[in-house]
């Protein structure tokens, strides 16, 4: 499995980084699946994304909206 670099801000502007393994890359909205279930586990358990279905890269958009969390980037670690 290759190693993944999430860069993304957190919820008082601070710029992070997670990393996390995948055999390929992962798209935003896999990366904002597993932010999710890394922060805020307990939200990530709630089925509070009403956005599944009718709007691209859902978990995004209520990550945003949310948490105020926004992914920068994914890329491979080096």
């Amino acid at each position: 499995m290759k190693q993944w670099t999430i860069a993304y801000v957190d919820k008082d502007g601070v710029k992070q980084s997670l990393a996390f393994e995948r055999e390929h890359r992962p798209s935003n909205e896999d990366a904002a699946d597993y932010l999710r279930e890394v922060l805020y586990p307990v939200a990530d358990k709630l089925d509070l994304n009403d956005l599944d279905g009718r709007a691209p890269e859902p978990t995004v958009k209520s990550l945003k909206a949310m948490h105020s969390v926004q992914i920068l980037s994914v890329t491979e670690a080096s």
